[in-house]
């Protein structure tokens, strides 16, 4: 799974490899300890323009549906097993035709020892971007205005896999790495063959993972309100 994440850097500067069209003026500030339900940046193609327009804007971590009665059920919907997408309500719909990336520095994961779980924060070891496949949804709040600019949330969740490697010893899942060469496949909104995309998507992750680094670091990262570079060092304590 994949619970926790970073963009330490401005996301607008992180995603120049996809060629991003249009940057929200809305985008979140850097975190080092981003959590289900709060924002972050994502990049989708929006398909009301010929050829659609690839846009990097702000959506809150944990997928509402349009059918929601209430959008508190993306709390439980941060992430999407990418082997489940057909078979879930919840997913089905954006997996056809709202695909994104999530760009980030890096992602922590914690792993179960004897007496504790042990956060590890993992980055790729030559500071690119890491692209985290999404899916997104819109949705609208009944109970206010046409003309509020609030009536409409975007939101996301995170897809993940088994995990291979040397990720493998710290959690048995992983996020669905995106290699930037399947990156526009996977976020054209007029394919049809949605299920060759993410398979390519899937094969094309272990080489990602191969590139990225894994380290301890404090128990600090736990607590949501604690949010800094601190976070992401090596723990003093380990070893």
């Amino acid at each position: 799974m994949c619970g926790r994440f970073v963009v330490a850097n401005p996301a607008a500067e992180l995603v120049g490899v996809l060629q991003v069209d249009q940057v929200s003026d809305t985008l979140p500030a850097p975190s080092y300890n981003i959590a289900p339900t709060a924002q972050a940046a994502i990049v989708l193609d929006s398909a009301k323009t010929d050829p659609p327009t690839r846009r990097l804007e702000p959506a809150r971590w944990g997928l509402v549906p349009a059918w929601a009665k209430d959008p508190g059920v993306g709390a439980r919907a941060f992430n999407a097993r990418a082997e489940e997408l057909e078979d879930k309500p919840m997913f089905r719909t954006a997996f056809h035709k709202r695909r994104a990336i999530v760009p980030a520095t890096g992602y922590y994961e914690w792993k179960q020892e004897a007496d504790r779980k042990v956060p590890h924060y993992i980055h790729p070891r030559d500071d690119a971007p890491l692209l985290l496949a999404g899916l997104y949804e819109w949705w609208k709040d009944a109970a206010k205005a046409d003309d509020d600019p609030d009536r409409w949330l975007l939101s996301f969740t995170i897809l993940t896999r088994d995990s291979i490697g040397g990720l493998g010893s710290v959690h048995d899942r992983m996020p669905l790495f995106v290699d930037p060469d399947v990156a526009d496949v996977w976020l054209d909104p007029g394919t049809d063959n949605v299920r060759d995309v993410l398979d390519a998507a899937i094969d094309a992750a272990p080489a990602v993972a191969e590139t990225l680094d894994v380290r301890v670091v404090s128990a600090a990262v736990g607590n949501t309100r604690n949010d800094s570079p601190a976070l992401i060092e090596p723990d003093a304590d380990d070893g």
